[in-house]
């Protein structure tokens, strides 16, 4: 129950962090939307490029995140020694791919369809390079339970990031995409410059022995990670060269602007991440580890469920977040959502393979995924246009899903409460199919006031079985009985 409540408070912290961040970086949305029209691309630029820097990302840190959780918590290793081997391993790839990039810029502009751009290129290479060094100092944080610095540089980097693209866009009535690369840039310098006491920290010695041990763990979670993160970006990228012409930008732009609606999912996965990651590696060796393992995939479902019902129920309010012209692709945003809520599952259930240190099982599951995802985009793209990309999320991610279950169940078994788990699931459906039967010649007020109700009861179901207010991290103290 302590790591429950510990995991509670930290997921808080960071998902507050996280929920804020996210929620005021979506002022940056409607800017972009405003400024940047669909008819013109611009936002699909955008969408495209930053789907390349994701996978690159995953690229430049090669899973040395989670190797980096894994290697301080064993009781032989040396902790600064093992946060010095990372850093430098990562830093070192970063640095080298940037050279490269830079080296080779004008065949990398023209071969990505940028050959008028090679600037837009040079830009996120650097992005990219200083965000994956970043990568590691943002884990010691973690590691060493230091939430609060974690969440007040993510908060910096927001808050300095909308200052200056309101500036550029909105006081100066900027429209190129070049000045949202370059505020990016300018952003994540300055959070740079902040980790200077934590890149002193490390030793400009790398221990080989240590760093080929953490290789030959973290190699197969590379496979798993480019896996992964083209299972989220890869219609991004083939969605223009299937489409073709400018056609296939002013789409993208549409579809991307939509996802982002739905990227409330994103958020609650990755701030559960944030705290539930050190945890599970730091009590692997717990009798009740396997307990905590299915309390955790109960509750991540019952609040991802609960925010995608807030999502639907507020919908008609939330599609002034993206401009006008962007609004035909709102009706991605359940089905991409979906798709989230699956790849949450499929992470809480992808612990068995690096607690076992049989990493190489997340690569097959992820791949398996990744392939279902190509080839259902490949296919139907050409006549389902952005609507192919939004099922082929549900496609790939349940594929991994399934296969992760299956095979995790083998060599690591939990019996996860998937009984009541299902009657979340059947209860949201229900809620959801109510919310969208509502008549949309309604008056607005009238469907959120059904909607509102709606999601009370679920919430209330919430609590009555499940999280009393009594339990709740901070505010439970003002219900419990005196």
């Amino acid at each position: 129950m302590a790591a429950l409540k510990s995991l509670a408070k930290d997921t808080a912290v960071y998902g507050l962090s996280s929920i804020i961040g996210r929620f005021l970086n979506y002022l940056l949305v409607p800017i972009y939307t405003t400024k940047l029209a669909a008819a013109s691309g611009g936002y699909g630029v955008i969408t495209e490029m930053y789907s390349y820097t994701a996978l690159l990302l995953v690229i430049l840190t090669f899973g040395m995140e989670t190797t980096f959780f894994r290697f301080i918590n064993k009781a032989d290793e040396r902790p600064r020694r093992v946060y010095s081997t990372a850093l430098l391993l990562v830093s070192a790839l970063s640095l080298v791919f940037l050279a490269a990039v830079l080296g080779f810029l004008p065949a990398v502009s023209s071969a990505l369809g940028y050959a008028a751009h090679p600037e837009y290129l040079a830009i996120m290479a650097t992005i990219v390079a200083m965000d994956a060094i970043q990568a590691i100092p943002f884990a010691y944080l973690r590691y060493r339970r230091h939430a609060l610095k974690f969440a007040a540089l993510k908060m910096l980097f927001i808050l300095l990031s909308i200052a200056l693209n309101i500036v550029a866009f909105v006081v100066m009535d900027c429209r190129d995409v070049l000045y949202a690369f370059a505020i990016n840039l300018a952003c994540t310098a300055v959070v740079m410059v902040c980790f200077i006491p934590e890149l002193r920290l490390a030793r400009l010695h790398i221990d080989l022995p240590l760093a080929r041990r953490m290789l030959r763990y973290a190699w197969p979670l590379l496979l798993l990670g480019i896996a992964g993160i083209l299972n989220q970006t890869v219609d991004k990228m083939i969605f223009p060269h299937i489409v073709g012409g400018e056609e296939g930008r002013v789409q993208l732009g549409i579809y991307g602007a939509s996802v982002k609606i739905a990227m409330i999912m994103a958020m609650i996965t990755q701030a559960f991440r944030y705290a539930y990651e050190p945890l599970v590696f730091a009590g692997a060796k717990g009798k009740d580890s396997a307990t905590l393992y299915a309390k955790g995939m109960k509750y991540f479902v019952i609040f991802t469920l609960l925010a995608f019902l807030a999502v639907i129920a507020y919908l008609d309010i939330l599609k002034y977040i993206i401009g006008a012209d962007y609004r035909e692709g709102l009706k991605v945003v359940p089905i991409v959502m979906a798709a989230e809520i699956l790849m949450g599952v499929y992470f809480n259930l992808s612990f068995w393979y690096k607690l076992c240190d049989r990493t190489i099982w997340g690569a097959w599951c992820s791949a398996a995924g990744c392939v279902v995802l190509i080839a259902f985009n490949v296919v139907f793209i050409p006549s389902m246009g952005y609507m192919a990309c939004a099922w082929a999320g549900v496609a790939g991610y349940g594929t991994a899903t399934l296969v992760s279950y299956l095979s995790g169940q083998h060599f690591y078994p939990i019996r996860y409460p998937w009984g009541s788990i299902a009657v979340y699931v059947v209860l949201a459906a229900f809620f959801y199919a109510v919310m969208t039967l509502v008549p949309a010649a309604w008056p607005t007020w009238c469907r959120l006031g059904i909607n509102t109700l709606c999601l009370l009861a679920f919430a209330g179901h919430i609590v009555y079985h499940d999280l009393p207010l009594a339990s709740l991290p901070v505010v439970g103290k003002y219900f419990r009985k005196r």
